[in-house]
C-alpha cells in the first residue's frame, strides 16, 4: 500500500491580528508608493498565504448600532497586507497571480456592509438619499451568509479580495497625483468628493524596520490613496475575482511589490453603498509567476483577469431595467449615460423591495452585499443607455415575484442605525 508524502504547509508570509488596530501592526500599509519596502519575498511558483485585516483596520464592530460607520476615519483605509516582493520581476514584465483560496478567519466568522455618511464616504446614492450611517452584520456558516439586520435572506458568498495590485513607479504615481489633482481643482469642494488627494494624516507604513524620517515624510506627502482602482489594479471590487482566478498585472518596479486587502465574503455588481460588500478579515492563498516583457506582449495598460470558475447556482433572477433618464422625478433626459441607467435600475429594485417590507436602508445594503448581477444592455440607442440589475430569487426564504393580488408586505424590522436614531 502506497503511503502519502508528508505535506508541507504553505508559509504565511504576512500575519495579522484581525482584532487589533491596523496602525499598531507590521506588514500593513495604507498608501501606494514605490518607496514602501517589501515586507516579505517569495519565489515564482511558490504557494504562500497572506493574512489581511478588514479594510478599515478593525474600526467596525459586531454590534447593533452604526456609530462606528458614522465616525470611521477614512484617512486610515485601506489597510493592505504587503508589499510582497516576487523575486525576478522587472519593470515591463507581467506578474501572473493565481488566487488559490480566500477564507475568513475562523475566530472572526462575521462581516459587515455599511452605508456611509454623505460627508464621510458617500456611496452611489449619497446625494439622493442624503446618506446617514447604517450597517448590517452578516454571520458566516460555511459558504453561506445571513444577517439579523436583514431577515429573510441567505446566500452563498463569492469570497474575493476587493483590492489587489502592484506598486506604481515614481513616474506613474506622479501621473496619478497630477490628473486627480486637476479633477479636484476643476470640480472644487463637492460632497461627496470626486477624488482623494495625498493626505499625511492617517498614513501607516508597517515596515519591518523603521523608515528614515525623510522617506516616511515623502511617502506621506506623495502616497496615493487606495480608494480608486488604477492602472496597477488596486480597488476594483470585482466580485468574480475569487478562488481559482488568475490575474495578469503590469509590473512597474523591481520585484513587482504585490499588495492585497479589502477582503469580501460576498458582493453585488457595483458595490453600491461604498462599503457595499460583506467586508471581512481573512486569509488569501497565492501562487505567482512572471512573463518577461508582458506589458509589451499583451498591450497591458491595465490588469487582465480570468474570473473564478466558482459561482453560486442562482439561475432564476428578477431583473430590473434602467435607462438614462433622471431619477429625481423632474424628467431630465441624459445622453447615453450608463451610470444614470444603473442608478435607475437599482432605484427600481429598491422601490420594489420596499413594497415587500424592507426599509430603504435594508434594500440598499442587500443590493450591495448579495450576488446581484448587473449588465449593460445597450449603449448604442440614443439617447437612452440601458442597464439591468438582477437579484436572485433563491436568496429569499419567501416569494418575491409579482402576482395579480400584489405583493405581500411583511415587517422585517430595520438594519443597525445610529444610536441617535437618525436615518
Amino acid at each position: 500500500m502506497a503511503t502519502k508524502a508528508n505535506s508541507v504547509p504553505h508559509p504565511t508570509v504576512i500575519k495579522v491580528d484581525p482584532f487589533k488596530p491596523a496602525a499598531e501592526q507590521k506588514g500593513l500599509h495604507n498608501r501606494w508608493h514605490p518607496d514602501i519596502p517589501a515586507y516579505a519575498a517569495v519565489k515564482p511558483g511558490e504557494v504562500f498565504k497572506v493574512e489581511c485585516v478588514d479594510w478599515t483596520g478593525a474600526q467596525i464592530g459586531n454590534n447593533d448600532y452604526s456609530d462606528d460607520i458614522r465616525d470611521v476615519d477614512l484617512t486610515k483605509v485601506h489597510n493592505l497586507s504587503g508589499p510582497v516582493a516576487v523575486e525576478g520581476a522587472e519593470p515591463g514584465d507581467c506578474l501572473v497571480v493565481d488566487i488559490l483560496d480566500v477564507q475568513p478567519f475562523e475566530e472572526m466568522p462575521w462581516g459587515y456592509t455599511g452605508i456611509f455618511e454623505l460627508n464621510n464616504g458617500g456611496g452611489l446614492f449619497a446625494k439622493e438619499f442624503q446618506s446617514r450611517a447604517a450597517k448590517a452584520i452578516w454571520d458566516f456558516e460555511g459558504i453561506y451568509a445571513s444577517s439579523r439586520h436583514i431577515p429573510g435572506v441567505r446566500f452563498a458568498g463569492i469570497t474575493h479580495p476587493g483590492l489587489i495590485g502592484t506598486a506604481p513607479s515614481q513616474e506613474l504615481l506622479n501621473e496619478w497625483n497630477r490628473r486627480e489633482g486637476e479633477l479636484i481643482q476643476a470640480c472644487g469642494e463637492v460632497v461627496p468628493a470626486v477624488a482623494f488627494p495625498p493626505e499625511p494624516k492617517g498614513v501607516h507604513i508597517g515596515s519591518k524596520e523603521p523608515l528614515k524620517p525623510e522617506v516616511l515624510e515623502k511617502i506621506a506627502k506623495e502616497g496615493a490613496r487606495t480608494i480608486p482602482g488604477r492602472e496597477h489594479g488596486g480597488n476594483c471590487d470585482i466580485k468574480n475575482l475569487s478562488r481559482g482566478s488568475r490575474c495578469y498585472f503590469p509590473v512597474f518596479v523591481k520585484d513587482a511589490l504585490l499588495s492585497v486587502g479589502d477582503l469580501h465574503f460576498s458582493q453585488g455588481d457595483g458595490e453600491l453603498s461604498f462599503c457595499g460588500a460583506i467586508e471581512m478579515a481573512g486569509i488569501v492563498t497565492f501562487k505567482t509567476s512572471i512573463i518577461k516583457g508582458g506589458i509589451e506582449k499583451f498591450a497591458l495598460k491595465q490588469p487582465i483577469f480570468l474570473p473564478s470558475p466558482v459561482d453560486p447556482m442562482y439561475s432564476a433572477k428578477l431583473v430590473f431595467e434602467g435607462i438614462s433618464v433622471d431619477y429625481h422625478g423632474d424628467g431630465k433626459q441624459y445622453n447615453m449615460d450608463a451610470t444614470v441607467a444603473y442608478k435607475q435600475a437599482a432605484l427600481n429594485c429598491i422601490a420594489y423591495l420596499m413594497k415587500l417590507g424592507y426599509t430603504r436602508e435594508q434594500a440598499y445594503l442587500l443590493l450591495s452585499a448579495a450576488p446581484v448581477e448587473s449588465h449593460v444592455g445597450a449603449v448604442v440607442d440614443s439617447p437612452n443607455a440601458c442597464v439591468t440589475l438582477g437579484i436572485p430569487l433563491g436568496i429569499f426564504d419567501h416569494d418575491i415575484l409579482p402576482n395579480p393580488d400584489g405583493l405581500v408586505k411583511k415587517d422585517f424590522g430595520q438594519c443597525a442605525i445610529r444610536s441617535d436614531g437618525v436615518v
